[in-house]
């Protein structure tokens, strides 16, 4: 441990003490709480180079965000071109970005395998399996082959954070959004929790985070909540639980992505990304997890289409998220989505709406996590 709080403490003044980089773009400072609210800022934007890429460039500059999510097809203009051509030009532009940011960035990717892979073939990656075919496998071997393949695709590109794996259960297998795109290894919790675990324990050893999704569980939904209100109340079962119960007890030491679910029975009035009680209640207090919650994309139909901008950014941070997602590849792309939610939560915390410690709370819990990045356990 004692090797580890240089490293920390060094994070910590980066963040707090570090003068603008010197190709930083025209603009204000930003002081230590405009700092530690960027770090709660994970964005999406265009570009395959850090020069073709200005709002990422100013969001780095200005607003000193805490990371970016990458994809390979721009959903708003219906076209490939997004962040990724290829191997050569992926680390390339991870390299650019972390020398842009004076704090280390999460550079996050949506890598689960089978459908859901940013990194595709075509492009001249490694074909990664989907989690369903794993899980009926129930080969140890082949799913830690699969991990360190992706793992260490991923270290090499200069990504350290992939949102997976899923642990939601195959619950519905006509699930629009999970079950029929083979995103779940199983609808045995057991099956879920080994293969997960097996997944989580190869990416840390090699230097990247995992992200479990989507708690408190999304297996059991008939609709998807990229689209619009997607309600679990009569589906959900308690037994959703049991892969973060379990994974949380052996010590898990990665983050998790909140659904943008509604289950009644958890809270009646709010999804998961937004509600207090199945944030701070049911994860923190009953289940024990103390590291970093990421809400799934706030532009997301679920969310963007039943609250207001400034309500769903209060009510997730008051819920207790500390990394807010903006995939911006939803139905609108916003180039200054960064500076909207910064100046947002700026503000409520001059009004007194947020607290200050509420901010350092999550930025503690995010500085680190950072620290995983430059020390992976071996």
């Amino acid at each position: 441990m004692s090797q580890r709080v240089p490293v920390f403490l060094a994070l910590l003044l980066f963040a707090l003490l570090l003068q603008p980089p010197p190709i930083a773009e025209a603009g204000t400072k930003p002081d230590s709480l405009s700092i530690k609210i960027g770090q709660m800022l994970m964005v999406g934007f265009r570009g395959t180079t850090i020069g073709d890429a200005p709002d990422v460039r100013r969001a780095i500059d200005r607003q000193r965000i805490g990371g970016v999510v990458l994809f390979d097809y721009d959903v708003p203009s219906r076209t490939p071109l997004r962040n990724i051509t290829g191997p050569e030009q992926l680390q390339r532009l991870n390299g650019e970005l972390q020398e842009r940011s004076p704090v280390p960035l999460f550079i996050s990717i949506d890598q689960e395998g089978g459908m859901v892979s940013r990194l595709k073939p075509a492009r001249g990656f490694p074909r990664s399996p989907s989690a369903r075919s794993l899980g009926l496998l129930r080969n140890p071997d082949s799913t830690l082959a699969a991990a360190e393949v992706t793992a260490r695709t991923l270290q090499s590109m200069g990504v350290n954070m992939n949102l997976a794996p899923v642990v939601d259960l195959d619950t519905n297998p006509q699930n629009p959004v999970i079950g029929r795109i083979e995103r779940s290894y199983s609808p045995d919790p057991d099956i879920v929790s080994s293969q997960a675990a097996i997944v989580t324990t190869t990416f840390l050893r090699e230097g990247i985070i995992p992200v479990l999704k989507h708690f408190p569980g999304h297996g059991s939904s008939t609709s998807d909540s990229h689209l619009g209100f997607t309600d679990v109340t009569e589906s959900w079962s308690e037994i959703e639980l049991e892969p973060y119960r379990s994974l949380l007890l052996d010590g898990y030491q990665g983050a998790i992505m909140t659904a943008h679910v509604f289950n009644a029975r958890l809270d009646p009035r709010y999804p998961a990304t937004l509600s207090k009680a199945t944030i701070s209640g049911l994860l923190r207090e009953k289940l024990g997890f103390r590291g970093v919650v990421l809400t799934d994309d706030m532009q997301m139909g679920a969310i963007a289409q039943n609250f207001g901008f400034e309500e769903a950014v209060r009510l997730s941070i008051e819920a207790g998220a500390d990394i807010l997602v903006f995939a911006n590849n939803t139905a609108v792309y916003d180039p200054k989505i960064a500076e909207k939610a910064s100046g947002i939560i700026r503000r409520m915390v001059d009004e007194g709406i947020i607290s200050p410690l509420r901010i350092e709370e999550s930025y503690r819990r995010i500085m680190t996590l950072k620290e995983t990045v430059t020390h992976p356990a071996r």
